[in-house]
């Protein structure tokens, strides 16, 4: 029976559409699947630590409805990027208030950048509030984040689905992808704006999408591509896609014959 493994969660990167992750999540509440661990990057890693903390499915679209992605007094001249990314720690502070962790109802690991090595840095002990953040400090719009002297920045960078913290330390992994690729008509690669969202795009796929068929269940709903990556609007439809794709693969998981 699946409730009588290990389980692991990964949830990758990808803004706004993240918000299928916590559909997912009610999912797995309704079927009475509970992950033991989580590993996150980016939008991931915030989901992730909402649910390590057994934040409710509610608390947690509260959480992402109230915390402003642009807000003009966040803005900075003074580092890289448009937004100063540690300006979002007091938010972060009501929720995690202990900032460890330690605290956190569940082992979490997430993935950043290390700007400055060129290398992936995996956090899961100490200090949490600074380490979310850099995970999910997309470049050029949030400003890296400063921990120890060191740059960090947004997770995907390097490693968009960190399903390999949880391959030794579970049995089962349920892995959420919500960094669609579909194709695109030649009218939509105009600019040299949309030209490097679409080679980011292939780029992360590409390196994440052979790691994601190896879960034992997962979702990757291809309708979140009409959901814009820092689109709050689409909040609610993300989380909704997400809960339908995440009942059907567990509804189809849970009434699988066990193998003999």
């Amino acid at each position: 029976m699946l409730t009588d493994k290990t389980i692991g969660l990964v949830l990758s990167g990808g803004g706004v559409r993240g918000m299928a992750h916590i559909g997912l999540i009610k999912a797995m509440k309704e079927h009475g699947v509970e992950a033991q661990m989580v590993a996150g990057t980016s939008i991931g890693a915030l989901v992730g630590a909402l649910y390590a903390n057994n934040n409710t499915v509610d608390e947690m679209l509260t959480f992402f409805k109230e915390t402003p992605i642009f807000q003009y007094s966040f803005f900075t001249i003074n580092k890289p990027g448009f937004i100063d990314t540690e300006r979002y720690a007091a938010i972060f502070k009501e929720y995690f208030p202990h900032n460890a962790f330690e605290s956190l109802k569940k082992p979490l690991f997430i993935a950043a950048t290390d700007l400055l090595s060129g290398k992936e840095t995996m956090f899961h002990s100490g200090q949490l509030i600074k380490p979310l953040l850099a995970s999910a400090a997309l470049p050029p719009v949030f400003s890296p984040v400063d921990i120890d002297g060191i740059l960090y920045a947004d997770g995907g960078i390097m490693n968009n689905f960190p399903k390999e913290y949880l391959e030794e330390r579970t049995g089962f992994i349920i892995g959420s992808n919500v960094s669609i690729t579909v194709p695109m008509q030649k009218k939509d690669l105009r600019n040299s704006i949309q030209l490097t969202g679409r080679v980011t795009s292939l780029m992360i796929h590409a390196s994440n999408d052979e790691k994601l068929h190896e879960c034992d269940l997962f979702i990757e709903p291809k309708e979140l591509d009409k959901i814009g990556v820092l689109d709050k609007k689409g909040i609610e439809n993300a989380f909704l896609i997400g809960y339908d794709h995440g009942s059907r693969a567990l509804e189809k998981i849970m009434t699988k014959p066990a193998s003999s």
